[in-house]
């Protein structure tokens, strides 16, 4: 998508190595009660484990993740010299494209909706690793979501927020060389550019599909039209619950989308004010020939697939890789274990255990997005048969 920092994938390049890694070493019992200690020391770490050690890995239905897997085999077999990224094992085993290409072939072999035989793919063909950083297993999930708003093509009384296309001039490197900031862009600063391609009723809506990364603006004659995040202006992302905190207008754990949103629409007089806090501003492109069940393209340039895709930090955990979180729901409580695909970058996704699950779009998908703030762990999977980067 992504939310204000939905990066473009790396030049086209190939790992030098010319063979594939030797298969991992499984640390750790295999029975169903298997639990594993994190490494101690600073930093992030992998630790290759068994499938025992997922919790609930036998519970989720995995022919259901096999479609958004094989939407990521699509965009890494179209282009097998780019970089995915990864660290350590996780850059070794699937850093690049390339590597994917004999776990995407066993994929597309796996009959659609067959559990036992996807269930059998994932385990004959992945190495399981823990996530940890500086001795601690737990990190933390959100949520984001495909809003939906109404707006215009042109700009009248009723629809007066803009949403802007990128510029042309915007820095091939912003945040070497910043553009405008929010603010200077909300008093003008692209007015006389003509980049203005759809116009939304409230301002709000507009501050919040940017921080979305995209989203269905639905016209005054009920059509939909589909905008994807395509760039931001360099600027760092201030997220304003935390000044909302700073300012004592809110606690801490009071702090969810809804929280944030009731707040503005509360306090019209200082709404504009603080949304400028965050000097962070995102631009979008139009997107045709989507269907209507399909969510929007990551930062991989697969379409996102609810409870199914994620944004993931790609210092830590390659494009493309299949994920296990084990955390909760944010409604009710309940367990939330389930395989889901790297697929997504996000600003203030970073560090080895910060997930951000795509949870769909509609009235359920925003509600659960907007409050999912849950502690959880995870593990990455990579292929144990990595074709050797230097192979077409």
């Amino acid at each position: 998508m992504r939310r204000l920092a939905a990066a473009a994938l790396g030049a086209l390049a190939l790992l030098t190595a010319c063979t594939p890694p030797q298969p991992a070493r499984v640390v750790g019992p295999s029975d169903a009660q298997a639990t594993w200690t994190p490494p101690t020391g600073p930093g992030p770490a992998l630790t290759p484990v068994t499938f025992a050690h997922l919790p609930g890995w036998r519970t989720d239905k995995l022919a259901e993740a096999m479609p958004a897997f094989l939407a990521s085999c699509v965009q890494m077999l179209a282009a097998p010299g780019q970089t995915l990224g990864g660290m350590g094992e996780a850059a070794a085993r699937g850093g690049t494209a390339s590597r994917w290409r004999t776990t995407c072939e066993a994929a597309r072999a796996v009959p659609p909706g067959n559990e036992p035989a996807a269930r059998a793919f994932f385990e004959t063909n992945f190495q399981p690793y823990a996530l940890s950083a500086d001795g601690s297993a737990s990190g933390l999930f959100t949520g984001y979501y495909e809003p939906e708003v109404r707006g215009g093509r042109s700009a009248n009384a009723t629809y007066k927020s803009p949403l802007y296309r990128r510029p042309n001039d915007l820095p091939a490197s912003p945040r070497n060389t910043p553009y405008f900031t929010r603010a200077q862009i909300e008093n003008g600063a692209l007015r006389k550019k003509s980049l203005e391609f759809l116009w939304l009723a409230d301002p709000i809506d507009a501050f919040f599909l940017q921080i979305q990364g995209a989203g269905r603006v639905v016209l005054p004659d009920n059509r939909v039209v589909r905008v994807s995040y395509d760039g931001q202006n360099g600027q760092a992302y201030v997220p304003i619950g935390r000044v909302l905190v700073d300012r004592g207008e809110m606690t801490l754990d009071q702090v969810s989308m809804q929280t944030i949103r009731a707040w503005l629409v509360a306090h019209p007089k200082d709404a504009h004010g603080v949304m400028n806090m965050n000097p962070s501003y995102v631009f979008f492109r139009e997107l045709t020939g989507m269907s209507s069940d399909a969510g929007p393209p990551g930062a991989l340039g697969a379409p996102l697939s609810p409870m199914r895709s994620a944004a993931v930090d790609k210092n830590i955990i390659p494009l493309g890789a299949p994920i296990w979180i084990d955390t909760q729901d944010p409604l009710d409580g309940t367990k939330l274990q389930r395989l889901m695909m790297a697929q997504d970058l996000g600003g203030a996704i970073k560090g080895a255990i910060r997930t951000d699950i795509f949870f769909g779009w509609g009235r359920d998908a925003e509600e659960r997005a907007g409050r999912m703030r849950q502690r959880g762990t995870e593990f990455v999977l990579l292929p144990k048969f990595a074709q050797s980067a230097s192979t077409r």
